[in-house]
């Protein structure tokens, strides 16, 4: 069976290799649309979805299984995406500073035959106190720009604990992945996981 990515994530496709010896990597292009007033969960599957439909209907698709994948930052259920400058990123680590928020990711998986699975995972992330000496460094290394939430939890200094998946803020919930694999791998793609029905 073969596989492509629909991601240009450098850290989605690490992680993916640990489960697949080979894929391809044919990221979405076109424009997010999804109503951002969803909550985090249905967001963040809605936006994979999107992403994994938009490569299979390619024709380099035909025949392959299709895997999306998005994630959120969602701070008293306000969803921070990849901050728009420094000085948006400063103000979304300096939110962040001293609380927990919760990351999720969506992950959609469509088959040759035309099955989607579309799942969601959640960690509760816990900072770090950050001065803004701290924040202001940070930034200005550059890793904040092209991440949600302004962070990456391999980045040291900013997390005091997670409770959950540590992958799944990376961008790619390993976990939950192994799980939908081993169903395609069984034939039993059409079973419930996590109380969501597999989409046809």
């Amino acid at each position: 069976m073969k596989w492509i990515l629909a991601s240009a994530s450098p850290r989605r496709k690490q992680l993916l290799s640990e489960f697949l010896s080979e894929f391809e990597i044919i990221p979405a292009i076109g424009e997010e649309s999804a109503d951002e007033t969803l909550p985090p969960r249905e967001l963040v599957c809605a936006l994979a979805r999107q992403k994994a439909e938009e490569v299979a209907a390619g024709e380099r698709a035909k025949g392959k299984v299709v895997l999306g994948a998005d994630t959120v930052v969602a701070l008293d259920g306000e969803i921070l995406g990849k901050p728009k400058t420094r000085a948006h990123a400063k103000q979304m680590l300096s939110a962040l500073s001293g609380r927990a928020h919760e990351v999720y990711t969506g992950v959609c998986v469509i088959l040759p035959s035309g099955e989607r699975i579309v799942e969601a995972d959640r960690t509760l992330v816990h900072f770090n106190a950050l001065s803004e000496a701290f924040i202001d460094e940070y930034i200005k290394g550059g890793s904040p720009m092209d991440k949600a939430g302004a962070y990456g939890i391999q980045d040291g200094g900013l997390v005091e604990r997670i409770e959950g998946s540590f992958s799944n803020v990376v961008g790619f919930p390993c976990e939950l992945f192994e799980s939908v694999l081993k169903r395609i791998n069984e034939g039993t793609v059409s079973a419930k996981n996590g109380g969501e029905e597999v989409e046809k």
